[in-house]
Order: structure tokens, then C-alpha cells, then sequence
């Protein structure tokens, strides 16, 4: 039965996120989707040291977890377009069922030394896991529409989730991998995501109602103001991949902490202060920031050598990062239809995975024909690209159009 929207409810005064999980159902539903978060930071991780491990080939493990996200890229729009149409519920369980199969297959695929093929089909078949994050923001968006305040505060607790995640998870595969046994980050993953799906899960009261559908309903790809906003997304994983790739060979991955600290941490502070104005402009105005705030670790490498000074700059580089996703994110709530959040947002994340895997091959390349140094250039290109990109789109949407005037949309 559809919840009527919480904006019309009193709530506590106080902390924005202490409101915010005062929602009725929402920390059960946030409790699950914390624990089947997590792994996605720890599967890629633990499948490269699983796989290095057992057949001595990085390129091996790097070419298997690839496939994956490219797997991952097709087909969890579908997965997400699915879940839209049948409930979270219903297709989420069955889906993740299925590539925690993939991740065990895996598992047994490296420990009995199967031939290499059949690495690449296990791995591929993790790509049906729904996107945990995505159905959680459609929850709050749900449950707080009508009270743009509440939602974007949820939508910088998601983001600032992510964060979490994708910090802690590395390094407790990492760990379970070197402490116990190879394939311990896979298993433990699997059984996390797995857990953490059916807990989510079960909180029917929260579930955003499947909205009647048409034949006439057409991909969130195609409305307006979604493909420039995609291209925003794309850039800006861009600067993502990127980043991440020069920072490795310049310091090593543990500097990278500091990135996702900074972003974490702005995210947090950025959704407990009151958004003021409209929400393409706040867009804007992050992506300049993070374009000046990409500038210091090319500063600091070209300029100190110092890996303190170096570390400083990613961790106010990441300050810049975690607002404009949720400004993002916001943005692609607002474009997409109310039935159709988890597609749209699922666009999203597929189109920041190919920005991520383009700005690691770019900036691999630039580090080993030019230097790691120079290699910083890529993500500062990356979030220019980005800022262009949303700065153009801004003024089309603008600019007067032949004939009547059109209606403003609420984003104007």
C-alpha cells in the first residue's frame, strides 16, 4: 500500500540525519542496504588477489573483472527497468541470488583450477546485482517527496554511503584475503550482499508502488535534459577512474583513503546545510569546484614531491566530489519519471562505470608515456570536460525557442 508522503509529518528538531532516520521503516531499510553495500567495494578487489593468486597473471585478473563491468554496464539498466515494473522486492531478491552464484561459481572456477573461460562467464554473471544503492534513494524519494530539503539530505547520506563503502571495502577484502584464505573476500562479500538484500528487502512498508505501465513508456534515456546530465556522469567517473589509476603509481592505493575521506566528509556537511537555489546551478557551481579543487594534486606533484602535501591536496580534491553527485543525483530524480527512478538512476551510475573505465585507460596511458606526474592532467581534463558539458546543456535549455514561449520546468 502506497505510505503517504512524510513531508506532512512533525519530526524531531535537531540533526538533519537524526530526522532523516526517524522516518518510520527507514533504518531497517538503511541497515540492509548499508550491509549489501559494502561488498561492492570488496568483489573486484578480492577477484583480482583471488585470481593473480592462483594463476600469477594481474593482466588475467585485470581482463576478468573488466568483462565484468562491461557485463555490469549492460545489463543492470535491465535489471533496474525490472525492478521498476515488478517492485524491489520481487526482482532484487532473485537477481542478487543469481550473482552471488556467479561469485561462488567464481570461487570454485580459481580453486579447482577450471579452464580460464570460465572466469570470465562466473564473473559476468555477478552483473544482475540490482543496484542497492539506487533503490534506496528511490525509497527516500518516495517517502520524502513533496520536501526537497529531506531529499536532498538523504541524497547526501547515500552519497556519503558510498563513500563509506568503497573506502572500507578494499581494505577489508584485502584483508580477509591475506588473513585467511584467497577466496575469504569473495565468500564473505557474497554472503554480505546476500543477507543485506534480504533484509532490505523485507521492509515491504517502504517500498516505492510499482507505477501502471504502457506500451508508450519510453527509457528515461529519453527525457529531456537526461542524455547532457549522462554526459555529466560519464566526465565526471572519468575523473574518478583516473584519479584513482595516477594516484596508485604515484603513492600507492592507501593515499586514496584520503580522497574518499575528503568526498565522505563534505558529503555529510553538504547535506545537513539547507540547499539554496535551484539545483542546475548548485550543479554548476560543484563542478567548478571540483575542477579548481582537481588542480592541487597536479600542483603538488609538479610543484613539492611530497606525498604529505600530496595527500592534502586529494583529500580537499575529494571535498568537491561528493556534492556533485548529489547534485547529480537530484537532478536525475527530477528529470525521470516517478515510476522509473531506479532505471533512471541506474543510467546514472552505468554512465560514472564507462567515465571510470575510460579515465583509467587514460590516465594508465599518460602515466606510462608520460609520467605520473603528468598523469594528474587527466582527472583535472576530466572535470573541466565535465563543468563544459553542464555549462552548455545549462544555456540550451535556456535559450528561448522559436515560436511560444515553453513552460518552465522546476528545475529552471
Amino acid at each position: 500500500m502506497p505510505q503517504e508522503s512524510i513531508a506532512a509529518r512533525p519530526v524531531p528538531v535537531g540533526n538533519p540525519y537524526l530526522r532523516l532516520l526517524s522516518t518510520p521503516g527507514a533504518r531497517a531499510f538503511t541497515a540492509g542496504n548499508l550491509l549489501a553495500r559494502l561488498p561492492m567495494g570488496m568483489f573486484s578487489v578480492s577477484a583480482v588477489i583471488m585470481i593473480a593468486g592462483a594463476h600469477g597473471s594481474y593482466a588475467l585478473a585485470g581482463a576478468v573483472t573488466a568483462t565484468g563491468l562491461a557485463a555490469t554496464a549492460v545489463v543492470a539498466p535491465w535489471t533496474a527497468r525490472l525492478v521498476d515494473r515488478y517492485g524491489q522486492a520481487r526482482i532484487a531478491v532473485p537477481a542478487t541470488a543469481l550473482a552471488v552464484l556467479g561469485s561462488l561459481a567464481l570461487v570454485l572456477c580459481v580453486h579447482f583450477d577450471a579452464p580460464v573461460w570460465t572466469l570470465f562467464v562466473a564473473y559476468a554473471a555477478t552483473a544482475t546485482t540490482p543496484n542497492t544503492g539506487g533503490m534506496s534513494r528511490a525509497r527516500w524519494a518516495h517517502l520524502h517527496r513533496g520536501d526537497p530539503a529531506s531529499l536532498h539530505t538523504a541524497n547526501s547520506f547515500e552519497q556519503a554511503a558510498d563513500e563509506l563503502c568503497f573506502m572500507l571495502g578494499p581494505v577489508l577484502a584485502a584483508t580477509l584475503c591475506g588473513a585467511l584464505f584467497p577466496e575469504a573476500g569473495t565468500v564473505t562479500g557474497a554472503v554480505l550482499l546476500m543477507t543485506g538484500i534480504l533484509i532490505f528487502a523485507a521492509q515491504r512498508a517502504t517500498e516505492p508502488p510499482v507505477a501502471p505501465r504502457t506500451t508508450a513508456t519510453t527509457s528515461p534515456f529519453r527525457s529531456p535534459g537526461m542524455p547532457a546530465l549522462l554526459a555529466v556522469f560519464l566526465a565526471t567517473g572519468a575523473v574518478f577512474g583516473s584519479l584513482e589509476v595516477v594516484s596508485i603509481a604515484h603513492a600507492g592505493g592507501a593515499i586514496l583513503a584520503l580522497q574518499a575521506a575528503g568526498s565522505c566528509v563534505a558529503g555529510l556537511v553538504y547535506g545537513s546545510m539547507r540547499p539554496a537555489g535551484n539545483v542546475n546551478r548548485r550543479l554548476l557551481l560543484c563542478l567548478a569546484s571540483m575542477t579548481v579543487l582537481m588542480s592541487l594534486p597536479l600542483l603538488a606533484a609538479a610543484t613539492t614531491g611530497s606525498l604529505p602535501v600530496l595527500a592534502g591536496c586529494l583529500l580537499l580534491a575529494g571535498a568537491a566530489t561528493a556534492p556533485t553527485m548529489v547534485s547529480g543525483m537530484t537532478l536525475v530524480q527530477r528529470f525521470t519519471p516517478r515510476g522509473q527512478l531506479n532505471e533512471g538512476m541506474t543510467l546514472a551510475v552505468t554512465a560514472m562505470l564507462g567515465g571510470v573505465a575510460a579515465g583509467s585507460a587514460a590516465g594508465g596511458w599518460l602515466v606510462e608515456h608520460a609520467g605520473a606526474v603528468t598523469g594528474y592532467t587527466a582527472p583535472l581534463c576530466a572535470a573541466a570536460l565535465a563543468l563544459v558539458t553542464a555549462t552548455t546543456a545549462h544555456a540550451v535549455r535556456r535559450a528561448p525557442a522559436p515560436g511560444p514561449t515553453p513552460p518552465r520546468t522546476p528545475e529552471e
